[in-house]
This record gives structure tokens, C-alpha cells and sequence, in this order.
């Protein structure tokens, strides 16, 4: 079967189509899933590219949907014929937390869903939602999990609530498109004048420029009277955090599950006690919350926001197009 693998030291120009050998039936408690689709996020550009270091010839991609088409003995959640995505951390099922690095992540510390076929545990998988293209599925792994986890699960959203996305990458759309379907007022930034645009048609209520106003989180403050957002989806982090806090009311929360504009750097811890905010480093969330976050885009009718598609041998351009910041919310590979 076809599959891509990571040449050391990386770069997008060490990424290789190769033929690998078929994985076979499934043992007890595992499944076969023929893969369909997979979607990118910041964390498989970072691997690729050897900013996040792997083992030579690893096959990249933590996102995966497909079909079932074999069960072992004794699953019995699957059957053959379903539709599946995969979970970013496999070993993670229920409870808090078990987990502090991306060891057992598929894509990174092992192998994952650049490939035609995989036989795993039937628990690295959740059904699909009712409906969903195996591309939809797919965007729903990394990103889509992501913002239901510092919404919902974390941030107790509901309805009457307002919420600040930074960007229009797939976390912070999925995160306006889940806080527009549970009733809460959406405030969103972007460099750029259309993508604001796109987001407004969208439903969400007020929309920034940070290029041409810096100090967007005032104009936040302004947008709500005063009184801040009660959640931020904060993507940037250490260069948007202050803002992030200034924009955010007090005793609100803020999800830190980004580092595009660096891994460190200073906190204005003062406004940030002044202010009594709860401040949650987060990263994706358990095959339990994968589970509930289905059912609730099957009862919300949540579609993911699609920016364009590459086939898997030309997931090189794919990284590309991610890599120009011009997309707006998910890039998918079809396999």
C-alpha cells in the first residue's frame, strides 16, 4: 500500500510517497480501517518540517477517517462498514489528563494516517457523526476536538455567553462555529479584511483588524461595554496574550492552545491576578470527549469549514498552502 514517511532532517522537500506492506486482518480488540482522509494542523507542520524532531521515517499525520473494514475478536463497538476518526491521544480514554508529550500521538511518536490502511486498538477510533464526508470527519481529530474541550468541556460554555477567536485556522473556526450553535455572541480577529468578512457572513457579531488596530484588546473591552469576553480561544501566545487578557472580563477564561507567535515569553502576571482569570494550557482532549463532541455536532448540525483539498501525494503543496497563512479553516489530504 502507498504511504508517506519523514526523510531526516525533515523539510517539507524529505517527505516521500513509498510502497509499504500491507498491515493484514485484524488481531483481538483491533480493527482495520481503510483511510480515506486526513487534515492538517500546526502540529504536523512542525513535525514534518523537524521543528518537533521524529524518528526517520516516520509516517506523519495525527488526523484520520475511513472505513472499518474488519473487526477483531471481541470488539464490539465497531462493525465492518463504519465510518471512523481517529483520536490524537489513543491512550488517553477518560479522567484528567494522563499524558504530558506527544509519545503515543499518531503522526509524531508513532506512526500515522499518511497511509492507505491501519490496523490499531478498536479504542484509537470513535465513530464518525452521522452524515459527514470522510474529509469533514477528518478535520475533527486535532482542531475540531480541540475547541469543543476549551469551550464546552473546560470553559462551560452556554448560551448569553462571548467568546474571542484569534484567526481563522481550524481551531478558532470550529470554536466560532460551536459558540454561534450554543447561543453565545462571537467576536473574532484576522490580518485580513476579507477573511473578516467571511467570518461576519458566518453569524459571528464584530470583527477586528489587528494589523490596523493594535490594540485590539481594548477595542474588545469597548465591543462589550466594558466588561471583557468570557472566554478566549488565545492561539497566539506569548505575542496576543496580553491583549488576550485585557480582552477577557474578570474571572473569565482563557484557553492557551496555541504558540504561533513562539513557545515563551512574558506574562503580564499582574493584570492577570488583578483580574482573576483562569488561564488553561490545553492540548486536544480524551476519546470521551471526542465521543460527546460528536453527538453534539450531529444534534447542532455543525459542518466543518473546508479550505481546500490535496491528494495525498501532493501533501508537500498541502504544508505549502498551510504555510502562506491564506487558508481559511481546514486543508484536508484525500487518500
Amino acid at each position: 500500500m502507498k504511504a508517506v514517511k519523514i526523510e531526516q532532517p525533515g523539510g517539507l522537500d524529505h517527505l516521500r510517497i513509498v510502497a509499504v506492506a500491507d498491515p493484514g486482518p485484524p488481531g483481538p480488540g483491533e480493527i482495520r480501517v481503510r483511510i480515506h482522509a486526513s487534515s492538517l494542523n500546526f502540529h504536523d507542520y512542525a513535525v514534518v518540517t523537524g521543528r518537533m524532531p521524529t524518528e526517520d521515517g516516520r509516517v506523519p499525520m495525527a488526523d484520520g477517517a475511513g472505513v472499518v473494514e474488519a473487526v477483531g475478536a471481541g470488539v464490539t463497538e465497531f462493525r465492518e462498514g463504519d465510518h471512523v476518526v481517529s483520536c490524537f491521544f489513543p491512550q488517553w480514554r477518560d479522567g484528567p489528563p494522563p499524558v504530558g508529550d506527544f509519545s503515543g500521538t499518531p503522526g509524531d511518536g508513532v506512526d500515522g494516517y499518511a497511509r492507505e490502511v491501519v490496523v490499531c486498538e478498536a479504542g484509537w477510533f470513535t465513530r464518525a457523526p452521522a452524515g459527514y464526508s470522510h474529509a469533514e470527519a477528518a478535520t475533527l481529530t486535532t482542531a475540531g476536538l480541540t475547541a469543543w474541550r476549551a469551550l464546552v468541556v473546560e470553559g462551560g460554555l452556554k448560551a448569553g455567553d462571548t467568546v474571542l477567536t484569534l484567526g481563522t485556522g481550524g481551531v478558532s473556526i470550529f470554536a466560532a462555529q460551536i459558540a454561534l450553535a450554543m447561543g453565545a455572541t462571537v467576536i473574532a480577529t484576522s490580518s485580513s479584511d476579507e477573511k473578516l468578512a467571511r467570518l461576519r457572513e458566518m453569524g459571528v457579531a464584530h470583527t477586528i483588524n489587528y494589523r490596523t488596530e493594535e490594540n485590539w484588546g481594548q477595542r474588545v473591552e469597548e465591543l462589550t461595554g466594558g466588561r471583557g469576553v468570557d472566554h478566549v480561544i488565545e492561539v497566539g501566545g506569548p505575542g496576543t496574550l496580553p491583549q488576550s487578557i485585557r480582552a477577557c472580563r474578570i474571572g473569565g477564561h482563557i484557553a492557551l492552545i496555541g504558540v504561533l507567535t513562539g513557545a515563551s515569553g512574558e506574562v503580564p502576571t499582574a493584570a492577570l491576578m488583578a483580574k482573576q482569570q483562569r488561564l488553561q494550557g490545553l492540548i486536544v482532549g480524551s476519546r470521551s470527549m471526542q465521543l460527546d463532541f460528536v453527538r453534539g455536532l450531529e444534534a447542532t448540525g455543525i459542518r466543518p469549514v473546508i479550505d481546500r483539498s490535496f491528494p495525498l501525494d501532493r501533501i508537500a503543496d498541502a504544508f505549502r498552502h498551510e504555510e502562506s497563512g491564506a487558508h481559511f479553516g481546514k486543508i484536508v489530504l484525500a487518500i
